[in-house]
């Protein structure tokens, strides 16, 4: 492909993410903010497929609003970069859009990167998947922990919160394309699993909430949101009285030569 085509082609690609969540960002953002720990076990399984140690550089792509940060191991320095504005205090410097390519880091600067929730959004990955190579040190890995191909959360994204939120969902979800884009561009893959986990809630009603404002659903009632969820995806009540919404990743482990 010529450079210039691949520019105005990976541009394509980022301005769909980009155009995603300058609409819908500031809505995912007060959803995760209101229910902080909603999402624990998904943060912890990504950071623990990671293998991070005390005061390692950690880059976080894309970041959304910073919430990795909070599940890393102590002394770890964490680099966030998102390029909508519209998550709260993050991404963008004083509110100002910032492209999401290329890496705003020097070549090696970074023990190791996580990619989670957030690549689904990019058709073609490889220009990040070879920018986040040119970022981490010789040695230093990668996680890659998305949704993946034909699971029940692919069918529950692209069809009920495709069908009711405010720009539509047509993800291009984690599979064996995804692992040989990892390899041309220059990574080696050591693990690739579906992570089954929870997101964990006080109730029913803050599940469906928390989902309504997350993925932006104008469309549906909150009762129409939690019956989709029980039945696409499934929940359960835990022993201490908490509903648990059922969920699963991709996780992909890799590394660098």
């Amino acid at each position: 492909m010529h450079p210039a085509v691949a520019r105005d082609h990976r541009e394509i690609l980022i301005k769909t993410y980009q155009e995603l969540f300058d609409q819908r960002g500031s809505a995912y953002d007060r959803a995760m903010r209101r229910y902080p720990d909603a999402r624990r076990q998904e943060f912890e399984q990504a950071v623990a497929a990671a293998g991070l140690g005390p005061g390692m550089v950690v880059a976080d792509v894309p970041a959304g609003g910073g919430y990795l940060q909070a599940y890393l191991p102590p002394g770890c320095t964490c680099l966030g970069h998102e390029p909508c504005a519209s998550f709260t205090n993050h991404g963008a410097v004083a509110g100002q859009p910032a492209p999401l390519l290329p890496l705003p880091w020097g070549r090696a600067s970074v023990d190791a990167a996580i990619s989670l929730a957030g690549v689904h959004h990019l058709d073609d990955k490889r220009p990040l998947f070879s920018e986040l190579r040119r970022v981490v040190r010789p040695g230093g890995r990668l996680v890659v922990s998305d949704v993946a191909t034909a699971s029940a959360v692919a069918r529950f994204l692209d069809g009920y919160v495709g069908g009711h939120n405010s720009t539509g969902h047509e993800g291009a979800f984690l599979d064996e394309r995804t692992l040989r884009e990892l390899a041309e561009a220059g990574w080696t893959v050591e693990k690739a699993a579906i992570r089954d986990f929870q997101w964990v809630f006080p109730d029913r009603t803050a599940m469906a909430a928390f989902c309504h404002e997350l993925f932006d659903l104008r469309s549906s009632s909150l009762a129409d949101t939690q019956a989709a969820i029980e039945d696409q995806l499934g929940v359960s009540t835990l022993a201490n009285g908490r509903t648990a919404m059922h969920w699963s990743l991709m996780t992909i482990s890799a590394r660098l030569a």
